[in-house]
């Protein structure tokens, strides 16, 4: 996935998911938090395959994810295209109105645009641009 597409929350909490990357996520997603301030949508295969994953980990590190697990939702966008995001996710990740929904790979993140802007600024140089090409081998 990629692509940055700029939206709102609307009173009751739903957000428009653009065509393009509902195309890409499918029918049936999953939302969740993610590793930094902003919340991860799982196409079903990628979210099959971090279950897969979960499942094999002994009880003792697995319990760790039990709020990941507890607080994850099962979408299927309404006939306009919205899913609606619970208060406890929208509240882990500062999301008030104005959003960033971004393409990583093989899921999506949705940000809090003012978040995402100061990410971004602050990533965005050629300089560490050029670091990350060479710590991946290009």
């Amino acid at each position: 996935m990629t692509g940055t597409y700029e939206h709102s929350i609307d009173a009751k909490g739903r957000l428009f998911i653009p065509a393009k990357l509902r195309e890409e996520l499918g029918v049936t997603f999953y939302l969740a938090m993610g590793v930094d301030a902003c919340l991860a949508i799982y196409p079903m295969s990628t979210w099959d395959r971090f279950t897969e994953k979960f499942k094999s980990l002994p009880m003792s590190q697995s319990k760790a994810m039990r709020t990941l697990f507890a607080n994850a939702v099962k979408c299927e966008p309404d006939s306009q295209g919205r899913i609606v995001i619970t208060q406890k996710l929208r509240k882990y990740a500062g999301l008030e109105k104005d959003v960033v929904i971004i393409g990583v790979h093989d899921r999506a993140e949705i940000w809090s645009a003012e978040e995402w802007r100061a990410q971004e600024e602050e990533e965005m140089t050629p300089e560490k641009m050029a670091a990350c090409m060479a710590e991946l081998g290009f």
